[in-house]
């Protein structure tokens, strides 16, 4: 051992090093350097003794490049990149189609069909598998349900609710009733001790009957009111467009966002709009989600019904409307914003998707 190979290995035992392998390998040539033996070595560093005489050996044949080993890699590969992705392509693949009588892959399952599939058998472990679809990317997921809708007149509908949103806001208006409420207990969230969480009491004999929230929604104002009806109908809808018109009493033309309930197409209703200015903007079939005031009934489920046990309407609707009340005021309180965010995700249902499935770029 030259003078500088050992200064060497004396700064990396003394400052120590970032790979342990290079710190060992180093305190083993030091020691060997100084004339202990290799059992004595091998109990300093609790290695094997013929991995001390390895390092030793392979120091007298290339120096101190022993102290970075090539490791051989272990035992080699029984999957190809394409054996692989085949495995992935049949995980992702559902069941029927590869003619097997049930609807999802367990992992049992997927490998004993990879295993006995006769065009292209692959033999896997059910941890190897688990870990192979872990490190592609594919998690065990439930599915989700939607509806296309099947209106002809599906994009003019919406950019028409597009354009009076963006252009026409401080005239535009949504309306649509939510429910129905009923008096029972309704389970929600809230701060509790760790595994005491609050309860609430249930109940068998709810003879309060149900109520429906009429909601009428500003978008340039940002203001949200409405009243508790015993059921839908014209004659609700009709009072919510009156309400709307007296909002805006210049005379101008007002929009109103609504969906398709018979109640809101009723023949003397819409004679009445045209009569006084009022655009009724449906939106297309099976497309509530492009009603704005849809996110904002998520909050008032999350704050005035969720965690809630109302003994009656009267109490339900005081506790609504003082919510109602305290919203207007804070219109952007970040808990508002936030429980607004969540309900548009969940409505829409696909992330940067927009007005039934076009691109947020082209919608723009």
């Amino acid at each position: 051992m030259t003078e500088q190979e050992g200064q060497k290995l004396q700064r990396i035992v003394r400052r120590g090093s970032t790979s342990s392998v290079r710190f060992r390998r180093a305190m083993m040539l030091l020691a060997s350097a100084g004339g202990n033996a290799v059992p004595v070595i091998a109990r300093l560093v609790q290695a094997d003794e013929d991995t001390v005489r390895d390092v030793i050996h392979k120091f007298n044949e290339i120096g101190l490049f022993c102290l970075d080993p090539r490791w051989a890699g272990g035992r080699p590969r029984l999957l190809s990149d394409d054996d692989e992705t085949f495995v992935i392509q049949t995980a992702t693949t559902r069941p029927a189609k590869l003619g097997k009588p049930f609807t999802r892959w367990s992992i049992r399952k997927l490998a004993d069909h990879l295993r006995r599939d006769l065009a292209r058998p692959i033999r896997i472990g059910r941890e190897a598998l688990r870990c192979l679809l872990a490190r592609r990317g594919i998690t065990f997921q439930r599915t989700k349900t939607w509806k296309e809708s099947t209106d002809p007149d599906f994009d003019a509908k919406l950019d028409r609710i597009e354009y009076v949103l963006h252009e026409r806001p401080d005239r535009t208006f949504a309306f649509d009733e939510f429910g129905p409420l009923g008096i029972r207990p309704t389970a929600g969230a809230c701060w509790a001790e760790r595994g005491r969480p609050d309860r609430l009491p249930a109940t068998y004999h709810r003879t309060h009957g149900t109520r429906y929230f009429h909601g009428c929604y500003s978008v340039g104002d940002d203001t949200l009111w409405g009243v508790n009806r015993r059921r839908k109908g014209i004659g609700p809808t009709w009072a919510a467009l009156k309400s709307i018109r007296v909002a805006r009493p210049d005379g101008a033309p007002v929009y109103v966002i609504l969906d398709n309930l018979s109640a809101h197409k009723n023949g003397r209703m819409r004679r009445w709009a045209t009569s006084n200015k009022v655009e009724l903007c449906f939106t297309p079939t099976n497309a509530s989600w492009a009603n704005p005031i849809e996110a904002h009934f998520g909050p008032l489920r999350q704050f005035t019904l969720a965690n809630s046990h109302h003994p009656n309407h009267t109490v339900q609707t005081r506790q609504l409307h003082r919510y109602l009340r305290w919203r207007n005021q804070n219109p952007r309180h970040p808990d508002v914003l936030a429980a607004q965010r969540r309900e548009r995700a969940r409505i829409r249902s696909e992330k940067g998707i927009r007005w039934g499935g076009r691109p947020l770029a082209a919608a723009a």
